[in-house]
């Protein structure tokens, strides 16, 4: 080979070398330095309620322990899939994320075709809150507790009935997976909402409900409606002498409103495993512990994996429960 050649295959094997070399380092480079512009968190539902609320106030944590600013932007529609659509297409940088609910695990057992894979398309990064679902009764019930709610359910079938927000709505499907496992039947009533279907449990239109705690709370204290059990795996600092399902006779029974932060598939893991990071430490933090709690929700972290096992296993549960049920999206 000429010498003039073998300089230049030489020269093209280093240039190619260094360009190989360029493309491993660029992902552990862009980790190193991000964030380096504003994070947007694409919240499903509009401004103002308590998922937004929470999402709020864990973007300025976030912000905080990332050293930058993360942005909420409410994409409220179609059950929560225009938000997911709009990150599972997002380019796979995490600069967009996604703040979700148990929407995200019952949408495909009740919507056939959605626009993105629920599990392949988005990348788990961590829960950020909870609020343990609180199962009451109208005060004038003829049961005071979880043990005589089974009882008058079963010795009086179809005579009960309980709200929700919604066909399809967490407090519809956790109701239907304890009556499920309690082999009894009780009504549903729906309404377009959580508030006026608190209300008709106060009025006395209607029996029971799934609530959450801050929501019911003052009416507990007032004596119009009755906790009958807390659908959490441990009891409440808030509540602390209401007993679990789980440990009323329901083993294994969970029914919580959770909030997590999920990222485009293929986003750098470094930069997954960042966002968890700083998601686990302000969980962590007392102070916003104290702040969440006096909403009635818990601060909680898991890492990617365990986040990623629960929306599987739940995305596998709602499918039988409203397989069972025969729920219809609205």
């Amino acid at each position: 080979m000429p010498k003039t050649t073998r300089r230049g295959a030489l020269r093209t094997g280093l240039a190619l070398a260094a360009a190989g070399a360029g493309l491993l380092a660029g992902p552990a480079a862009h980790a190193a330095t991000y964030p380096e512009r504003p994070l947007r968190l694409i919240v499903p539902f509009s401004a103002g309620g308590t998922v937004d609320v929470v999402a709020r106030a864990v973007a300025t944590q976030l912000g905080r322990q990332l050293n930058g600013q993360v942005v909420v932007e409410n994409v409220p529609g179609a059950g929560g899939t225009l938000a997911t659509t709009r990150v599972a297409k997002a380019p796979a940088d995490g600069y967009t994320l996604l703040f979700t609910t148990p929407n995200h695990t019952i949408n495909p057992a009740l919507i056939a075709k959605l626009p993105f894979d629920t599990e392949k398309d988005l990348a788990p990064v961590s829960l950020a809150a909870q609020i343990p679902e609180l199962l009451i009764a109208n005060g004038a019930q003829p049961f005071k507790d979880f043990a005589g709610f089974v009882a008058y359910a079963k010795a009086n079938p179809s005579a009960l009935n309980y709200a929700s927000a919604g066909n399809g709505t967490l407090p519809h499907v956790t109701m239907e997976l304890l009556l499920q496992r309690l082999g009894v039947k009780v009504a549903h009533i729906p309404y377009k909402g959580a508030a006026p279907a608190l209300n008709d449990v106060l009025g006395g239109q209607v029996a029971i409900k799934m609530d959450t705690i801050a929501t019911s709370s003052p009416h507990v204290k007032g004596g119009r409606i009755k906790p009958l059990a807390i659908a959490s795996l441990k009891r409440s600092p808030l509540m602390p002498d209401v007993p679990t399902i789980a440990e009323s006779g329901v083993p294994g029974y969970v029914g919580i409103l959770w909030m997590g932060i999920l990222a485009p598939a293929g986003t750098d893991a470094a930069i997954v495993r960042r966002l968890h990071d700083a998601i686990a430490a302000f969980t962590r933090d007392a102070a916003f512990q104290k702040q969440m709690e006096a909403d009635g929700v818990e601060a909680v972290s898991n890492d990617p994996a365990a986040f990623g096992k629960m929306i599987h296993d739940e995305i596998v549960q709602w499918a039988d429960v409203v397989k069972k049920s025969g729920i219809k999206a609205e």
